[in-house]
């Protein structure tokens, strides 16, 4: 008896001819696919769990269909918005039905501040209303500060601390910062997070002066249209359509398939190993999260996966509430931020029924809208049961917006390390990576990881590992000198 069922043979020729293994069934792992088959490979894609999506996970509460995932997509980058068109969701795509957010701070919910990048204002009077006049007053001291020298990279929350002073970071940029990566802003790599801003800080004395021409130079660039982009339905159904075009056009995908070795052929090409079966590929896309990356690599590419290893992960947890709309009256608006900095428990609240057009819709009796709890470092709260997440949640929430009514239905989604962290020094973490990497033939990484954790970073960083494959190393040099920016999505993303 064999010990593996080999795939050794195709109808084009030997196993391996044209054939690229993609291991990782997330959205970027799909990305790939879905590129290679366009270019005429014919491709298998092994998902170590019972489904596609990764982060993306679409889902029902009380009837309503909602995401208990990332619910929002960038739609200034092209790659999501270009791929959901191109596996037909073109007339599905919605963008938010209101982009008026809050944030609660100092005791109330106060409109989110506009005239800023990224937390950080081109004006003491963008933030009033959120800072407290000793924090105004410390903002309009940047002009007269010499330049804080950045060097390679340092972190956000260092970097704006220094010029503008902590109000500013720990009651805007954190929480904007912290929807994003769950992370610390003073942790967090200004060069990889917030690439204008570190670009900005190398040529000017006064940030709050680069933020005018940052917010002058996209003014002249007219760029219209919503910022971001939602799918009716869910952005959770963009990795559900993608593969289903992938197998449209003949590719295969495997789901509950771990691969358990990774190791390169002795004549050409890789053996990729599954359970019972072995496949033979000339070319292999790993587009797993950074510990899964690391042990597949780690016999043909120890100094890459030691690398991976370095990478760390937040946790977080979202909690889904379905309400009946009689008698439940929210704020207006899609939802708030929560600075850590005020104590709460609660990082973010998304109204997903205000903020998406066809929840209300579909379910005009029905009031949904979810919480997110946890960031990096957090273990505690993460370590209770989901009946405490939920009754944390109701707490916050009744206290911010007066909401005490019993919910109909409730979900708690937990993503363990589900948010890679981007520390200073991020960037030459990936580019030492990618050039461990690039050594050996027929292979290529992708994902969020590396270039940016929004939907279409880790398209771009897909496309990028296919470009590579092929022998173009020009789209992985450009994304590794200058990640995709992750914005804010507005509340609760």
């Amino acid at each position: 008896m064999r010990e593996h069922s080999e795939d050794t043979r195709t109808a084009d020729g030997p196993a391996g001819h044209g054939h690229v293994v993609v291991i990782g069934g997330g959205i970027a792992g799909l990305a790939a696919a879905h590129r290679l088959l366009a270019d005429g490979r014919r491709v298998t894609v092994l998902e170590a769990s019972e489904r596609v999506g990764g982060k993306l996970l679409p889902g029902e509460i009380a009837g309503a269909r909602v995401d208990f995932g990332a619910e929002s997509m960038l739609a200034r980058r092209p790659e999501a918005v270009a791929l959901a068109r191109e596996v037909g969701l073109d007339e599905r795509l919605q963008p938010p039905a209101t982009a008026t957010a809050s944030i609660w701070t100092r005791g109330a919910l106060r409109p989110m501040p506009k005239g800023h990048v990224m937390g950080v204002p081109g004006t003491a009077a963008a933030l009033s209303g959120v800072l407290s006049d000793e924090g105004l007053a410390r903002i309009e001291r940047d002009a007269d500060l010499p330049r804080t020298e950045v060097g390679d990279d340092m972190a956000v929350g260092e970097y704006v601390a220094a010029r503008l002073g902590r109000e500013v970071v720990d009651r805007l940029v954190e929480p904007l910062l912290g929807g994003v990566y769950a992370g610390d802003a003073y942790r967090i790599s200004m060069r990889s997070a917030v690439p204008q801003l570190f670009q900005a800080a190398q040529t000017h004395d006064s940030i709050t002066e680069a933020v005018r021409e940052i917010q002058a130079r996209a003014a002249a660039n007219q760029q219209t249209g919503p910022v971001f982009m939602g799918i009716e339905g869910g952005v959770g159904s963009l990795p559900l359509a993608v593969a289903e075009s992938v197998r449209a056009r003949g590719g295969e995908i495997v789901t509950g398939a771990p691969v358990t070795e990774l190791r390169r052929e002795a004549s050409a090409g890789w053996r990729v190993v599954t359970g019972d079966r072995v496949l033979h590929a000339d070319a292999v896309v790993v587009a797993v999260p950074g510990p899964a990356a690391a042990g597949l690599l780690r016999a043909e590419a120890p100094e890459a996966a030691a690398e991976l290893d370095g990478i760390e992960y937040a946790s977080m947890a979202l909690v889904t509430l379905a309400y009946r709309r009689a008698g439940t009256d929210l704020p207006a608006g899609s939802g708030f931020l929560v600075p850590p900095v005020d104590g709460r428990t609660i990082k973010a609240s998304t109204f997903a029924s205000q903020k998406w057009g066809w929840i209300a819709d579909e379910n005009p009796d029905v009031v949904v809208l979810r919480t997110s709890v946890g960031r990096y470092g957090e273990t505690e709260i993460l370590e209770r049961d989901d009946a405490r997440l939920v009754d944390v949640s109701r707490h916050d929430l009744r206290a911010a917006t007066g909401l005490d009514a019993t919910p109909l239905e409730t979900r708690v989604t937990r993503w363990t390390d589900g948010l890679p962290q981007y520390p200073v020094g991020h960037h030459a973490r990936v580019a030492r990576i990618r050039e461990h990497v690039a050594k050996l033939p027929g292979l290529a990484v992708c994902g969020a990881q590396y270039d940016g954790v929004g939907i279409p970073a880790c398209i771009a960083s897909a496309y990028a590992a296919v470009d590579q494959i092929h022998g173009d190393l020009s789209a992985v040099q450009e994304l590794t000198a200058n990640p995709v920016r992750s914005l804010h999505g507005g509340a609760g993303e």
